[in-house]
């Protein structure tokens, strides 16, 4: 009993840190490189540079209106994400631990920050999607 104690306190803390370094405005490196990274450009680097991109007004606008809508689903989802932590929470704090109630709690969790990286994940396939090939090209240039 205290192994499978041990194992959830583990996983709330491992939960709880990577909610912490979401919240965090310049959160430490992971600490494996991120492999999508190479693939995909964050909204800031596109929007800092969009002078040098040369991006067109349709195209500001059209990623504005994405990092817009993405922003608040993503307030949203986090919202939620800090709801149900509290829930496992306390689910976990009693000397004796429910660990279906428990297992169950922690997919709530576990299917919210899914739906936040699903998120995005999407956002950056839908801006990368309204770059030319010559703007992509340029970012990569830039991220150097």
């Amino acid at each position: 009993m205290k192994t499978k104690f041990a194992i959830m306190l583990g996983i709330v803390l491992l939960i709880a840190t990577v909610v912490l370094g979401q919240q965090s405005r310049h959160p430490a490196p992971p600490p494996h490189p991120d492999p999508l990274a190479h693939a995909m450009f964050p909204p800031e680097l596109i929007m800092d540079h969009a002078r040098e991109l040369g991006l067109t007004d349709e195209q500001k606008a059209l990623m504005r209106s994405e990092i817009q809508k993405t922003t608040a689903s993503f307030q949203d989802l986090q919202w939620k994400l800090q709801d149900q932590m509290e829930l496992l929470h306390e689910t976990m704090k009693s000397a004796t631990v429910n660990e279906s109630q428990a297992l169950a709690q922690l997919d709530k969790v576990l299917d919210i920050e899914r739906e936040i990286k699903r998120l995005h994940i999407g956002l950056a396939i839908r801006l990368k999607n309204r770059l030319t090939r010559e703007q992509q090209e340029q970012l990569q240039k830039l991220r150097a």
